[in-house]
C-alpha cells in the first residue's frame, strides 16, 4: 500500500512521516503515537506526493535524504501541487542525520516550518510539531477572519463568529437573523446573476442602516446575522420595516414595477445579556425565533423571550389560518406563473391528472425563438429570448404556467382553453410581443396540443410556423 500506520483517533491530529529508513520511520511512530497523534507513513517522495494528491495531513516529517527524489525536490513538487488545488501550504519539518549547517540553511531558505536532526530526541520532537500545528492553526483562523465574504463585502461565516464570540460576552444590544423569504425564486427565475445583484443590494442597504460599532456578516447563502449594540425592540422593528421596503423597491429598480415574486426579509432576534452572554446560546435563541416568524407569514421579525412562549402548540382552530400565511405569499401575481423546469414538471403531471379525472380541457404551447442572422452572437439571443419571456409572462393570464425549457425556447401550459381559443390566445401573444422593436430580429416557431379530458379523442395539431415580422 502507499502508506501504512495505526489509526488512533484522539487528537484528530494527523502527522505524516515520510523516510526511508524503516528503524526512523519506528521511532518517530512510537513517540507520536504515545502523545495521541495519528500517524501515517511513506517511504519515497513518489508515494509522498501520491499520498498528498489525496490526502491532508496537519504536518508532515520529511526526510531530506531519500533516493530517487530527494526531500527539497518532493517539497518543492508538494508547493506545486497545493498551489495547482488551491489548498493551504501544510506544515512541513525536514528531518535529516546531516549536522552542517548548510543542509539546515537550504531547509529553511526553501519555507521549511522547521529542523530537526536525527537520531530523535522525544520531548524536542514532540514540542516541535505540537508547536508548528498551533501556530499554523492560528494562522488559518486568523485568514478566515480577515476574510470579506467576495460578494457583499461583508464578514463571511467565520469571520462573523469570530467577532461576536468577545462581542456577546460583554455588549448589551441585539443579535439578530435576517433571512430571505422567496429569494430561490429570483435565481430560478431571472437567474444567479440578478440574485447576486439583490443580495449586494440587500448588504447595502443593512450596512447603511446598523451602526458603525455594530457588527453584521453573511452567514449562508440568503442568511446574514447582525449584532446591533444597546438596542431596543424599537430598533428591530425599524430595521424590519426599512429592509424589507429596501429590497422590494430594490428589486424592483433591477427587474421592473412589474415583479410580483414575494421577496423579503424575516427577522429573528434575541437580547443580550438578558437572554445569554454566549454565542451558540443566543444565535440558537434568535434561530427559534426567526422560525417562529417563517410559519407566521414571514416578512416580519421576532424576538425570543422563553421557549414556551416560542415553541406554544398551535389551537386546531388557528392551523387553516397559519397554514394559509405560509402559503400565500404577501405579493399577489397577475400575470403567469414563470417557475423552474423541476416545479413546473410536478405541477403539470398534478394538473394532468386532474383534467382526465375532472374532464376537463386545456393547451399546450411550445415557442421556439431562431434568429433571423447567422451571425448573431449568444448573448444577444439570450438577451431577446428574456424579453420574449417577459411577453409570455405579461401577455398570458395568471392561472397560465410556462417554464423556459431551453435558453430560446418557452412551454407554456393554459389550463382552461377550449379548441376555439387557442388561435385567439396565441395571436395576443404575437400582437403584443410585434410591439417590441427587437422582434424583428427573431422567428417564433409555435406549437400547440390539445389536452382533452372529456372522453373524445383529439390529435395534436401543428399550427404553421409564425413568421414575427409579419403583421
Amino acid at each position: 500500500s502507499v502508506y501504512s500506520g495505526a489509526i488512533l483517533i484522539m487528537r484528530e491530529k494527523v502527522v505524516l512521516i515520510v523516510d526511508d529508513d524503516i528503524s526512523n520511520l519506528k521511532i518517530a511512530r512510537s513517540f507520536l503515537n504515545d502523545k495521541g497523534f495519528r500517524t501515517d507513513v511513506v517511504k519515497s517522495g513518489k508515494d509522498f506526493l501520491k499520498y498528498m494528491s489525496k490526502m491532508n495531513p496537519d504536518l508532515i516529517l520529511l526526510d531530506v535524504m531519500m533516493p530517487e527524489m530527494d526531500g527539497f525536490e518532493a517539497y518543492s513538487r508538494l508547493r506545486q501541487l497545493e498551489k495547482d488545488t488551491g489548498r493551504y501550504e501544510t506544515p512541513v519539518i525536514f528531518v535529516t542525520a546531516d549536522d552542517t549547517p548548510e543542509i539546515e540553511i537550504e531547509g529553511l531558505r526553501v519555507g521549511a516550518a522547521d529542523f530537526i536532526h536525527k537520531p530523535f530526541e522525544r520531548d524536542i520532537l514532540i514540542r516541535r510539531i505540537e508547536k508548528t500545528i498551533e501556530s499554523v492553526s492560528t494562522i488559518k483562523e486568523l485568514t478566515e477572519e480577515a476574510k470579506a465574504d467576495p460578494l457583499t463585502g461583508l464578514l463571511n461565516k467565520a469571520g462573523t463568529r469570530r467577532r461576536l464570540e468577545d462581542i456577546c460576552s460583554f455588549e448589551r444590544g441585539a443579535m439578530a437573523i435576517l433571512d430571505l423569504d422567496s429569494f430561490k425564486l429570483v435565481n430560478d427565475i431571472y437567474g444567479h446573476d440578478m440574485g447576486d445583484q439583490i443580495l449586494i443590494g440587500f448588504s447595502k442597504a443593512l450596512i447603511g442602516m446598523i451602526g458603525s460599532e455594530d457588527v453584521a456578516g453573511r452567514i449562508g447563502g440568503d442568511e446574514f446575522l447582525v449584532f446591533i449594540k444597546n438596542a431596543a425592540l424599537h430598533d428591530i422593528e425599524t430595521l424590519c420595516e426599512k429592509i424589507n421596503d429596501s429590497i422590494t423597491e430594490n428589486a424592483k429598480s433591477l427587474m421592473g414595477q412589474d415583479f410580483n415574486i414575494p421577496l423579503g426579509v424575516s427577522i429573528g432576534a434575541v437580547f443580550a445579556p438578558e437572554m445569554g452572554t454566549g454565542y451558540e446560546e443566543l444565535f440558537k435563541k434568535a434561530d427559534k425565533a426567526l422560525y417562529s416568524v417563517k410559519l407566521n407569514g414571514k416578512h416580519g421579525y421576532a424576538v425570543y423571550e422563553d421557549d414556551k412562549e416560542i415553541e406554544k402548540d398551535i389551537l386546531v382552530e388557528e392551523e387553516m389560518s397559519r397554514l394559509t400565511k405560509i402559503m400565500e405569499e404577501r405579493n399577489e401575481s397577475h400575470s403567469a406563473l414563470w417557475i423552474s423546469q423541476n416545479v413546473f414538471m410536478n405541477i403539470y403531471r398534478f394538473l394532468i391528472r386532474f383534467i382526465h379525472n375532472y374532464h376537463g380541457v386545456a393547451h399546450k404551447a411550445l415557442f421556439t425563438l431562431l434568429p433571423k442572422s447567422e451571425n448573431m452572437p449568444d448573448y444577444r439571443m439570450t438577451e431577446i429570448s428574456e424579453l420574449f419571456g417577459e411577453t409570455l409572462k405579461t401577455t398570458l393570464r395568471k392561472s397560465d404556467l410556462m417554464m423556459q425549457s431551453k435558453s430560446n425556447q418557452f412551454f407554456v401550459l393554459l389550463p382552461t382553453v377550449p379548441e376555439e381559443f387557442i388561435d385567439n390566445v396565441i395571436q395576443r401573444i404575437m400582437d403584443t410581443w410585434e410591439k417590441n422593436e427587437h422582434s424583428l430580429e427573431v422567428d417564433v416557431h409555435i406549437e400547440t396540443e390539445m389536452i382533452d379530458g372529456r372522453g373524445k379523442e383529439y390529435d395534436g395539431r401543428r399550427i404553421g410556423d409564425k413568421n414575427i415580422s409579419q403583421t
